[in-house]
């Protein structure tokens, strides 16, 4: 047979093929299987990057890093999320100076769980621009050459470049995880954290606001899950608190320290009950401030409820049926949370009966006095003795063997 006059068109198909499996998996050829876990190892050096360096260190100066560390996480902060690290260090010290207030910039109880879990991102937008707090609450962020230059002015570079380089490396695929990544602190952080950790969950301590701990093993989002705990001591590198409790992100850290990359700067003091302490003294009022809201948690337990009980008992009626759970909730802080309805119905309970009203009116006296912050030590220990003195006064067995634990106070140092 006579050789065709017309060239093989095999070849022709060859560039076309070359152009498909290039857009279908860029230049590594990934799987789904193998783009799942890069997306899970991306997210989660991600989520380490804002609560390792953004959070404990940057915002609480819990921990240090070493120089290289804590520009991986940086550099990555900047790739991932376009965050500044000097304003994401100034909205988060201001919703703890602020918190469940109207200046909070996210709190459920002014702007609304639904605001807050899904528009979290807007809410983090517009607290950035109020430059006179970023000003006020932003001391200490970075501010050398590479922050000035690069970081901040082209804050937005990063997540492009990212983009750029995962539709190269892994094609449509990468485009598909790079907007899963980016939406990934947007929900977890500016959504579940900020939202949830507000608003549901367990609390191992009576904070002055809402903040609750998701679940005590804090994995998923680095150990933030612990957010409770995290407002019961703000500056402490470790967030779980409770033999039960994990938290990933201080395993990171233990992990880093063991080899000169990290150093701890503060963790949450643990509490020590001294016997037979007949007058509370310096240590006493030393613990006491570290440890306030441990010591209302234990009022809580330890006073409150064994009261309800017994009034329950004698009505002859359960807890539930002579106070909802809601109201039994608002006797921690005397209804400050409730609506002004339920609040009122409160306060008409406890008049109702002399002896939780002499129990909630200790608890709001002492919450006072720990709350305060006068200048003068002595007369703050004055007040304290005072208190316990006429709490043992009262006759209410109760109250006389939480004053003679409080009187027992004392600070224990906590081996990082």
């Amino acid at each position: 047979m006579a050789p065709s006059c017309f060239p093989s068109r095999s070849h022709d198909t060859t560039m076309p093929t070359a152009i498909l499996d290039f857009l279908a998996g860029g230049l590594l050829q990934f799987g789904w299987g193998a783009m799942l876990l890069w997306l899970l190892v991306a997210t989660q050096l991600t989520i380490f990057s804002v609560t390792l360096y953004l959070h404990r260190s940057q915002a609480h100066r819990g921990v240090d890093f070493h120089p290289v560390i804590a520009h991986v996480f940086r550099f990555w902060t900047w790739l991932t999320t376009s965050m500044i690290t000097r304003e994401w260090v100034a909205i988060h010290r201001k919703h703890h100076a602020k918190c469940e207030t109207e200046d909070d910039p996210h709190s459920p109880r002014f702007k609304g769980i639904r605001t807050v879990f899904w528009q979290g991102v807007e809410l983090y937008r517009e607290a950035r621009g109020m430059r006179a707090d970023i000003e006020q609450y932003g001391k200490g962020a970075p501010t050398d050459w590479v922050e000035r230059k690069v970081y901040t002015p082209h804050a937005n570079l990063g997540p492009t470049l990212l983009l750029a380089l995962s539709f190269l490396l892994f094609g449509f695929k990468g485009v598909a995880v790079w907007a899963i990544q980016m939406a990934w602190i947007p929900f977890w952080a500016a959504g579940v954290v900020n939202g949830l950790g507000h608003w549901w969950g367990y609390r191992n301590f009576e904070t002055t606001d809402t903040a609750t701990n998701l679940t005590p093993w804090g994995v998923w989002i680095g150990g933030e899950e612990l957010h409770n705990n995290h407002h019961a001591f703000p500056s402490s590198a470790k967030f779980a608190l409770r033999k039960w409790e994990f938290d990933i992100g201080w395993a990171v850290i233990r992990g880093l320290q063991s080899v000169g990359l990290a150093k701890v700067l503060r963790v949450a003091p643990s509490l020590d009950i001294r016997p037979n302490i007949h007058v509370p003294d310096t240590d006493t009022m030393r613990a006491l401030l570290a440890h306030r809201f441990q010591a209302m948690t234990d009022y809580q337990r330890n006073v409150l409820k064994p009261a309800l009980r017994e009034e329950a008992l004698a009505a002859g009626a359960k807890i539930r049926a002579l106070l909802p759970r809601q109201l039994r909730r608002g006797l921690v802080d005397d209804g400050r949370w409730l609506k002004p309805d339920a609040r009122a119905q409160l306060h008409s309970w406890v008049a109702q009966r002399p002896r939780i009203r002499t129990l909630v009116e200790y608890r709001a006296r002492l919450a006072a006095l720990l709350e305060a912050r006068s200048q003068n030590a002595g007369e703050t220990l004055a007040h304290l003795q005072a208190w316990c003195r006429e709490a043992e006064s009262t006759g209410i067995r109760a109250l006389q063997e939480y004053s003679a634990r409080l009187k027992g106070y004392s600070l224990q140092s906590v081996r990082a």
